[in-house]
């Protein structure tokens, strides 16, 4: 024993911190006490045998006061959705969100899409109407695949079943789906609650992989999904609706078949806001609407009044001004001074080929609408913020015009099935033979023509200031409407407005930080001062990846006499060229676009434009709102981009090149005569409730 003492005596001298026991008997020391062991007092601190240190973590950026820009996507469909699923998609809500943060996606035409840099935040917002039920017919293993309703469409995405010979019974099954589902509700042949289950168990699926991939301060997620309704006469009257957290949620998302009217979705949204779950809605493709989704009666064609307005407000706080199928800012019959007007128009109501009017579908018009209904002494029920959106149904984001790949999976995935190139012989004969009026002659040449696809855009990004990458932060960016849109590029636009700023603000490496202290940004009121006249910060930075700057504008829209009236001003140039006095429009910057290679001229136009600018027509008894919209320089369009990578000349009926964009959201100006709306915010503080499977 005493020489197992003797050999272990050392190595508990050595490793005295492990406790060892002691040599000759005695019992190992005790680290808590305070008095030294075995060290000089007069050397070492007390109980100290390592050197502590001191460096810091920092896992999540602090929140930047000034705030700063994130991009993303609220408006994302995947397999779940009815349509999705038809068009070949099966990409999950999981994949979705992978392809966001950078990861390849496979598209349904057989390739693979990515982004060029990942984005901050995404929203999967698959269809309420019927969620997951195409994708649980095509499993002929589920209960419900053996009903009629789903036998045609059993294995529609088997990997035999991808090619284009697939397309006609796509296009048939999707076409007879929805009307055979309401039709079997109706006479009992199918049970609600059999496909109330799958919608339940399909949502609760996007909300798992929205909780799994949520990552605060570096990419955000959120709960959502899509309200698809429409008017009696087809108008779209589409709608996101965006969760701000997801411990406590409805068990089954409200579809037009709870309320084909959007104020039943309002009184729902109220409902759940009232026991703490908080969301809002944004409205997309108005554009398609008919003239329905602005319009100035509500739902029952009874006038608008204050209670309307401030349910609507409430709960639609932002609306998208541009996505895949077309850009919803204004229609060249609506803003004839505006030569920018005739932007990517989608002129037909949405999955139709029926006009749509333009009155009540545009949102400069909705701006219009809603001063002249506070001119008249009604709450304005469209002061709304703006943001872009993809609205993509493959789970990834179309964005650049050089690899357009659309959004409907098969049915638009190459530029042919698209109608940006000519159709082969045997595609064309066989669409001709199955409907003449999927064929158009353009220039001699047959198009496929079975959809509106060639007037669909490579757009658009959602974008909000705030100061960190976190749902609490985007929502509350989103409430207080401090957005912008983008076309695409990652374009970064500021927009202020103040009575006092200095005229140095614009150089001033503190222009946010001055500019929040002393006036509003952009989603706010500005009240009149003393008869003075407003200032307004511009500031505008070139997507690094991207095209350079051409000019920024500001679109200002009034009532004079009781009409409502708008103006176009250029207020900033690139190039050091100046705006005229008396066209308010900058000179041409000579920037042009080589349609034989799609190339652009070199060296020409803005990284940055910034400006402190004054409205040289400002009277200070008139409300207005202001919006910033800035320029890129031309390039091409994705469907120029199609035929010159196919060898094909471009359609000569569809625009060749255009000017990519962003748009603030506005800032309006209230004359100090006027009392201050009387407006109904919710309450978009944070809630923490609790999220339960049933």
């Amino acid at each position: 024993m005493s020489n197992l003492k003797a050999f272990a005596c050392p190595l508990a001298i050595t490793i005295v911190v492990a406790g060892l026991a002691g040599c000759g008997g005695e019992e190992a020391p005790d680290l808590n006490k305070l008095d030294p062991i075995g060290v000089r007092e007069d050397t070492e601190p007390r109980n100290q045998l390592l050197d502590v240190n001191r460096d810091i973590l920092e896992l999540r950026a602090k929140p930047n006061p000034d705030r700063n820009a994130y991009f993303g996507d609220l408006h994302v469909h995947t397999a779940y959705s009815f349509d999705a699923y038809s068009f070949g998609t099966t990409a999950t809500p999981y994949d979705a969100y992978r392809y966001a943060q950078g990861e390849a996606l496979d598209h349904p035409s057989g390739y693979q899409v990515q982004l060029q840099q990942p984005l901050d935040f995404y929203a999967v917002t698959d269809h309420a109407m019927f969620m997951g039920l195409v994708k649980e017919s095509a499993n002929t293993s589920t209960e419900f695949s053996k009903l009629a309703v789903a036998q045609p469409l059993h294995d529609i995405n088997a990997p035999d079943n991808m090619g284009e010979l697939s397309i006609i019974g796509r296009t048939r099954a999707f076409a007879t789906f929805i009307p055979n589902m309401i039709a079997g509700l109706q006479d009992g042949s199918i049970d609600p609650a059999l496909a109330e289950s799958i919608t339940r168990s399909a949502w609760l699926d996007s909300i798992a992989a929205a909780e799994q991939f949520n990552t605060p301060g570096k990419f955000t997620t959120f709960a959502a999904y899509e309200y698809t309704s429409s008017s009696p006469d087809r108008g779209n009257l589409h709608r996101n609706v965006i969760f701000r957290g997801t411990e406590r949620l409805p068990a089954v998302p409200f579809s037009r078949f709870h309320s084909q009217n959007p104020e039943g979705l309002w009184d729902w949204m109220d409902e759940l806001r009232n026991q703490g779950i908080e969301s809002l809605a944004i409205p997309h493709n108005s554009n398609g609407s008919n003239g329905q989704m602005f319009k100035i009666t509500d739902w029952a064609g009874n006038p608008m009044n204050d209670d309307y307005a401030n349910q609507r407000l409430r709960n639609e706080p932002l609306v998208e001004i541009t996505q895949v199928k077309g850009t919803s800012d204004t229609h060249p019959l609506l803003s004839r001074n505006d030569e920018w007007a005739n932007f990517e128009i989608m002129p037909f109501r949405v999955a139709t080929t029926l006009p749509s009017q333009a009155p009540g579908s545009y949102v400069r018009d909705a701006y219009l609408r809603g001063m002249t209904m506070a001119d008249q002494g009604v709450l304005n029920p469209y002061k709304f913020g703006l943001i872009g959106a993809s609205d993509t149904h493959t789970g990834a984001i179309s964005l650049d015009e050089a690899t357009f790949f659309s959004k409907a999976g098969l049915l638009d995935g190459t530029a042919e099935r698209r109608g940006s190139v000519p159709a082969d012989f045997l595609s064309g004969t066989l669409l001709k033979w199955y409907n003449p009026d999927f064929i158009k002659e353009i220039d001699g040449k047959n198009y496929i023509a079975s959809s509106s696809f060639e007037t669909w855009s490579a757009s658009g990004l959602a974008a909000v200031w705030a100061e960190e990458n976190t749902r609490d932060a985007i929502y509350e960016a989103f409430r207080r409407k401090e957005t912008f849109a983008t076309t695409g590029p990652r374009m970064r636009v500021r927009f202020f407005a103040g009575f006092n700023y200095p005229e140095s603000i614009v150089d001033d490496p503190a222009m946010a930080k001055v500019a929040y202290a002393g006036g509003v940004t952009m989603g706010s009121d500005i009240t009149g001062k003393d008869s003075q006249t407003p200032q307004f910060i511009i500031w505008a930075l070139s997507d690094p990846s991207g095209t350079p700057l051409q000019r920024a504008q500001i679109i200002k829209g009034y009532i004079k006499n009781g009409e409502p009236a708008e103006r176009v001003f250029d207020v900033a140039c690139s190039g050091g060229l100046q705006v005229d006095s008396a066209t308010h429009r900058c000179p041409d910057n000579g920037a042009r676009v080589n349609l034989a290679d799609c190339s652009i001229s070199a060296d020409i136009g803005a990284t940055e434009l910034k400006t402190l600018w004054q409205d040289p027509t400002f009277e200070p008894d008139q409300e207005a709102f202001y919006y910033l919209r800035v320029l890129e320089n031309p390039t091409c369009r994705w469907s120029t981009w199609d035929a010159i990578q196919a060898g094909a000349e471009p359609r000569s009926d569809l625009q060749k090149t255009i000017q990519e964009r962003a748009w603030s959201s506005p800032i309006w100006y209230r004359p100090d005569r006027l009392p201050a709306p009387t407006q109904a915010e919710p309450d978009s503080g944070s809630t923490t409730v609790e999220l339960t499977k049933e």
